[in-house]
């Protein structure tokens, strides 16, 4: 319940959460931003509001596959015909009934009421009450068609996944996406000792986990805000998911290489390389977008790396002044993000079979570019935060196939937790639920002295 203080200031933990809903389903904000940028607006909420908030919305974006089937059930009207404001009501109410047991149903329906008749939609709160209480009378008979509605997922993901893995490594994966993501953090043990910026991380009421990945990775729990964190506001650590860290460790630098990260932001894997070269070397990282520049300079300011350029600019177009000047190439490219999905939850409303093989196509055109940039025995490491073959295996095989490189034998490099048969060929797909992170595919590469039929192709 609100206190009087927020009715004073008119806000209503709900509306916000319909508000954000709207946002990022009918006018295709993007979740984490959107979402973000109402918390920090309304910080002054109470935690437990700010919590309801985003469990309504993560929860509402990751069933809303599902959810959409249920009002198909129950509901006279056709989800693509309802009014906007009507659907996102609908959606929101029916994760409530479903999925928070704290909540009476009866209240979730008389407030769903409440926000369409404050909506100016007075002639539609009889259909929402009805639709609603339906759903709440039923939900204990409710079943579903297949693995594809009951976790939620596009056809052509689940098609695509069930092509390439067993059924029941299918649905580890989904399960995982539909659990809450565990905040990963990297220690950065160049500023503090580790266990003092663990004991400052207990005296703020945060749970501290070892990941079980290194000890310079760890799991945080009852955490409000990061950037409220004594450790975070002194560079002691950094937000980084576990896959993100394995890029760095499968590239295995070496203090004095100069390196360049083509599209580094957000910038965690460039501040892991600064933090392994220990104050040496040069870390150069690249992105077209300037607002994203800026945050990564933040950064680097607040972890103190001195050997941390960022630089502006499109990685499809060739630096003259960087060919063959490269010790490393981090080649973490745009890609369809289907294996984040389990912390930004509407790319799987957004993402597109044509929108993958786009962006696989765009990897290509990058890779055809940066490579050069790479000194002959130098490594390049490409990556993606995704679990599609064309993007991932596909791509790996045609950079080998047509450019001076060979894999690297990874086997041992991240760690005993990590043991792949691929990895002996120079790359692993991590997947969700088999690994505690997020889906993510990396492979690394050596270059090499250049054939005289490479040369002839012009490659």
């Amino acid at each position: 319940m609100m206190t009087n203080e927020k009715e004073r200031k008119g806000v209503n933990p709900r509306e916000l959460a319909l508000d954000i809903l709207l946002e990022i389903v009918e006018r295709d904000g993007l979740s984490h931003v959107v979402l973000s940028q109402a918390l920090s607006k309304y910080q002054y909420l109470e935690k437990q509001d700010r919590a309801f908030i985003t469990r309504v919305t993560e929860g509402t974006l990751e069933y809303l596959i599902q959810i959409d089937y249920v009002l198909g059930r129950y509901s006279s009207v056709k989800v693509e015909k309802m009014k906007p404001v009507i659907r996102a009501l609908l959606r929101m109410s029916v994760y409530q009934i479903l999925y928070m047991d704290r909540i009476p149903d009866s209240a979730v329906c008389n407030e769903a009421v409440k926000l369409a008749a404050k909506r100016r939609f007075q002639g539609l709160k009889g259909f929402v009450n009805g639709v609603l209480r339906t759903v709440s009378r039923n939900k204990g008979q409710l079943t579903f068609p297949d693995d594809r509605i009951r976790y939620s997922i596009p056809r052509w993901i689940y098609d695509m996944w069930m092509e390439e893995y067993p059924k029941e490594t299918v649905r580890k994966v989904l399960e995982a996406f539909l659990d809450k993501s565990r905040l990963c953090v990297r220690l950065c043990a160049g500023r503090a000792e580790a266990e003092a910026i663990k004991d400052s991380l207990i005296r703020q009421g945060v749970l501290v986990e070892d990941s079980g990945y290194g000890d310079d990775l760890v799991f945080l729990d009852h955490v409000d805000y990061v950037e409220s964190l004594e450790a975070f506001q002194k560079g002691w650590i950094q937000i980084q998911d576990l896959s993100s860290a394995m890029v760095v460790r499968a590239a295995n630098p070496q203090k004095g290489w100069r390196c360049i990260d083509v599209c580094g932001a957000p910038g965690g894997k460039s501040l892991h390389l600064a933090e392994v070269l220990g104050g040496t070397g040069q870390v150069e990282v690249r992105d077209i977008s300037h607002s994203k520049a800026d945050l990564i300079e933040d950064s680097v300011k607040r972890l103190g790396y001195s050997n941390v350029t960022v630089t502006v600019m499109d990685a499809l177009f060739k630096d003259e002044k960087s060919v063959e000047a490269a010790d490393l190439v981090l080649a973490d490219l745009p890609c369809s993000g289907l294996g984040v999905m389990g912390r930004k939850p509407d790319i799987k409303l957004r993402a597109t079979r044509q929108s993958a093989e786009d962006l696989a196509q765009l990897q290509r055109d990058i890779l055809s570019v940066v490579w050069q940039y790479v000194k002959p025995g130098g490594i390049l490491v490409y990556s993606t935060c995704t679990i599609n073959r064309k993007e991932n295996q596909d791509n790996a095989a045609w950079f080998s196939d047509n450019f001076p490189f060979e894999p690297v034998d990874i086997r041992g490099r991240l760690g005993d937790g990590i043991r792949e048969d691929t990895m002996e060929q120079g790359y692993v797909q991590l997947l969700p639920g088999i690994y505690p992170c997020d889906g993510f595919f990396l492979a690394v590469f050596r270059r090499v002295e250049e054939r005289a039929e490479d040369r002839v192709k012009g490659i």
